[in-house]
């Protein structure tokens, strides 16, 4: 019988040691995230981050995307068009549909959150050597490329992964310089019912665990 307090397999071990060096750097993304705050909440900043990751994205999708309700996703689109963050315009193939996408103040609300990140972890770096950086950021690497290729091999059979989850050519079809900006028409959703996704998004932490509710 093995013992209760065995030895550990190496990756284990090296779980258990990247878990607690990560607080220090989820620390930072807490504290940059919190500089949002008075703007937008987490689970809106979330959004916000897909919606910048997948322009035009529908709101079935989104809820997939934040694994939420369809009606959660709904109220919570609904308050950040009030806030000015995204924009809801026809579907580019199907009008009855429409799609989000992220307004001028949003992308600005974006690039303060992340100038505000880099320069804390810049501070942290200029205190590393030479070698453990160069370490650290090939390590990163490596695992964010393994951690995207998992989730991609995990996708149920016959269950594709969605086209528009991939990166987009930004002048080919479908891109921004190929969509042509619609008038703005009220928000109708989406019909079907309220559904809940399988997957988790594929993203760095933005204050915790995304709220299941608006």
């Amino acid at each position: 019988m093995a013992e209760l307090n065995g030895p550990t397999d190496p990756e284990t071990s090296m779980a258990s040691a990247l878990d607690a060096a990560a607080a220090s750097l989820l620390g930072i993304w807490e504290s940059a995230r919190e500089g949002t705050a008075h703007r937008v909440s987490g689970a809106q900043l979330r959004a916000v981050m897909v919606v910048e990751q997948v322009d035009g994205i529908n709101l079935r999708r989104l809820a997939t995307r934040l694994d939420m309700l369809l009606s959660s996703a709904s109220r919570l689109c609904d308050r950040l068009v009030a806030a000015g963050m995204l924009e809801r315009e026809p579907g580019r193939f199907d009008r009855r549909e429409i799609s989000l996408h992220l307004t001028p103040e949003a992308r600005r609300l974006l690039a303060e959150l992340r100038a505000d990140r880099q320069a804390q972890l810049a501070a942290v770096l200029a205190g590393m050597g030479a070698e453990g950086r160069d370490a650290l950021l090939r390590g990163m690497r490596e695992f964010d490329e393994v951690a995207r290729r998992q989730q991609v091999d995990s996708t149920p059979a016959g269950e594709s992964v969605p086209q528009e989850d991939w990166p987009r050519d930004p002048d080919g079809p479908g891109g921004p310089a190929d969509r042509s900006r619609q008038p703005h028409t009220p928000w109708t959703g989406s019909s079907g019912a309220p559904e809940r996704s399988v997957g988790a998004p594929r993203e760095w932490p933005t204050g915790g665990p995304v709220a299941r509710t608006a």
